[in-house]
């Protein structure tokens, strides 16, 4: 699972965009046990959304006019700028050109060959997500993407990224693993799913998929449905990787929530 070591390459930021800031963050709060740290004026309200004291997520207030809410994975970058260069090369599209942000980083959103939208960070003062792997906080990345080679040759040019192709033991499926350069496949970060293979996922168009962990899968969805979000795929185990469902808040952002089995986090 994810390394609490961030290097170029591993998602190091996700943020949620909503458009009812004190709603999510009454769903999030029962979900997770999130805290809400406000953002001033000068951080154009952007937020954070903290657990037990660290970093678990950062949220901002996006009108339904102008975007759907949603998740967003950023991953780590020494070079913004580069990166976008590598994104257009790679056939994809630059839509935020890279930006300071004060004194805390360097930030910029893409869209990959594909369509699917993701984010780099340039850590300065904020190195990134100050928790990761604990219940209620950042495990793991899916991309849904209508084709999967297609997919890891973009990330390959633009991070570097390897893969490896997981089979799943009495099935013919096989999972594809990414992992950043230099890095064995235990320190895997995320997977590549293929439409066909997530006709619900699909619904949505190519995008990322951001994991947390909870102590007890079918609690946490039983929770989600009550303080209105829903069940989006069934719970279901996974040998030698755990128990996973996927849901949406009440605003239609998407997420998985996951308990590994012993041995794959931490």
């Amino acid at each position: 699972m994810l390394s609490p070591s961030f290097v170029d390459g591993a998602p190091n930021w996700i943020d949620l965009g909503t458009p009812d800031l004190d709603g999510a963050t009454a769903f999030y709060r029962g979900l997770f046990g999130w805290d809400l740290l406000p953002g001033g004026p000068e951080t154009g309200g952007y937020g954070m959304y903290t657990l037990g004291g660290r970093t678990a997520a950062g949220v901002m207030t996006v009108p339904d006019s102008e975007s759907k809410s949603a998740w967003s994975v950023y991953f780590q970058t020494s070079d913004a700028s580069a990166t976008a260069r590598k994104v257009e090369q790679a056939g994809g599209t630059v839509p935020f050109e890279p930006m300071d942000v004060m004194e805390f980083g360097r930030m910029a959103g893409f869209n990959d060959n594909a369509g699917a939208y993701f984010g780099v960070w340039q850590p300065k003062e904020n190195p990134g997500l100050g928790v990761i792997q604990d219940p209620g906080s950042f495990l793991w990345a899916e991309l849904y993407t209508p084709d999967v080679p297609a997919a890891a040759a973009f990330f390959r040019k633009v991070f570097g990224w390897r893969t490896e192709e997981m089979p799943f033991e009495g099935s013919d499926y096989t999972y594809t693993v990414l992992r950043t350069a230099g890095t064995g496949p235990d320190l895997g970060f995320g997977g590549l799913v293929p439409f066909s293979d997530a006709p619900a996922q699909a619904a949505l168009g190519p995008h990322w998929l951001p994991y947390f962990t909870v102590d007890d899968v079918d609690a946490a969805v039983a929770e989600a449905a009550r303080l209105g979000g829903r069940e989006t795929l069934a719970a279901m185990d996974v040998p030698e990787v755990g128990r996973m469902a996927n849901l949406a808040d009440p605003y239609g952002a998407v997420f998985a929530v996951m308990k590994p089995e012993p041995g794959q986090a931490g």
